[in-house]
């Protein structure tokens, strides 16, 4: 597999500026030529009293489901958890054997008992360690709030998870905390999302065992070669998601930081978000303010190679001059991701502010959530913002909040706030 790398800038300064930004587009372009990938999934079931009836059947029946969709060289195992943890299903090639035992393992799975999201964490976080040289992406789904545990106690585990699986996240139906979901999610390089019935998570699993098979590269890192006296200020994933990598930077040397993405399939694409603090320069002066690369670990011959790819369009300069129309001007691409991150913080906040009572702020907020999303062509977040409000005048972001809104919709909304449109060459999302 190979990687596009390219940016897209303002590189020209005004005298004395120092912060320069640009948007760096990363794209896998063809399949692993070396050979298929190991790959181990891993299923973490809630199976606490909640589950009890048409959830934890419908859940049985999604994980039998996917596990028939993974084909012989692939790996699974299957987790149950309640306040303690078990094993219901050990490693195991997805054999035509291995799936029938799996059927009947399954089969007499209850509901019971409190919840404690740690303890499944840590079982698959065990199973994980057995296959450090595999592709491991983990589902993960839960129905209820963490009532078992202290919070601090998934953070600890989150952090000893980290590096050694990925795992997507879901929540079955309304009674479950977004923000105890996401940070498991976004702990471990996932997404959080909602299923509102329980009818809805074959479909789920099913999509995601369709995303982990085309998994084709590991340990994907974002470098960042800066020269002596830069800084880097912030790195930011803007694409498919936004999620700031700042405070996960590997410092490899004091001119060379990396950033961990997990594993990639071929064909996808991301964009980051790069700021970089430089020396002032005079008009005239130019520099090279960052040379962009991707890093990561591709299967041949039975094992792992680092290969790295650069590329000359991913370099980002800094350029000064005394042309107001030059360094005045924005490059698309940054103004098209700043707006995305206010629209997500727009959506946030005015959740909160609605959940507490604040119906003047949430109409302001909220407000300025569709304004900017019609703004923006995202017509996913638009069509999710009119569930929670009723659009007066999208092109001034006039709103009435609505009243009884479904929770589910609520939901939905806080947990896609982050997730983003593609801006393409031109300045349209895609």
């Amino acid at each position: 597999m190979s990687f596009q790398i390219e940016a897209f800038q303002n590189r020209y300064l005004a005298p004395g500026t120092t912060t320069v930004d640009a948007i760096l587009q990363v794209t896998a372009t063809a399949p692993a030529a070396g050979g298929n990938a190991a790959l181990v999934v891993g299923f973490i079931i809630d199976t606490s009293g909640s589950m009890e009836g048409e959830r934890i059947q419908a859940a049985k029946r999604a994980v039998l489901q996917a596990i028939e969709m993974l084909d012989e060289r692939t790996t699974f195992f299957v987790v149950a958890f309640d306040a303690t943890a078990s094993v219901v299903v050990r490693e195991s090639r997805a054999t035509a054997a291995n799936k029938i035992h799996a059927h009947g393992a399954l089969r007499d799975l209850k509901a019971a008992g409190g919840t404690a999201m740690s303890t499944g964490l840590a079982a698959a976080r065990t199973l994980f360690s057995r296959t450090p040289d595999a592709i491991r992406e983990a589902i993960f789904l839960t129905d209820g709030k963490n009532e078992s545990e202290k919070p601090a106690v998934v953070a600890t585990e989150l952090a000893r998870c980290a590096g050694v699986f990925e795992c997507d996240c879901w929540g079955v139906g309304t009674d479950w905390q977004v923000g105890e979901v996401q940070e498991i999610a976004r702990g471990l390089l996932g997404k959080a999302s909602l299923i509102p019935e329980p009818s809805g998570i074959g479909q789920a699993f099913a999509a995601a065992m369709a995303h982990a098979s085309q998994k084709a590269v590991k340990d994907v890192r974002l470098r960042l070669w800066t020269p002596q006296g830069a800084e880097i200020v912030f790195v930011k994933q803007v694409n498919p998601t936004i999620e700031d990598l700042s405070s996960k930077a590997k410092v490899v040397s004091p001119l060379v930081h990396e950033y961990f993405t997990g594993a990639w399939s071929s064909h996808e694409a991301r964009d980051f978000h790069v700021s970089i603090r430089v020396k002032p320069g005079n008009a005239g002066d130019e520099m090279l303010a960052a040379r962009p690369s991707i890093v990561y670990l591709e299967p041949a011959a039975g094992s792992w190679q680092e290969q790295e790819v650069k590329s000359p369009k991913a370099r980002i300069f800094a350029s000064w001059t005394q042309d107001e129309t030059l360094s005045s001007r924005i490059d698309h691409h940054i103004a098209h991701y700043t707006g995305q991150g206010d629209l997500a913080q727009a959506i946030e906040q005015g959740l909160e502010a609605r959940a507490r009572g604040d119906d003047g702020g949430a109409t302001a907020l909220l407000g300025k959530a569709v304004r900017i999303a019609y703004v923006s062509a995202n017509a996913e977040m638009t069509q999710r913002l009119a569930k929670v409000v009723d659009v007066i005048d999208p092109v001034q972001g006039t709103i009435r909040l609505k009243k009884g809104v479904e929770k589910a919709a609520t939901m939905d909304l806080q947990l896609e706030s982050r997730t983003t449109k593609r801006v393409a060459r031109g300045g349209s999302s895609a």
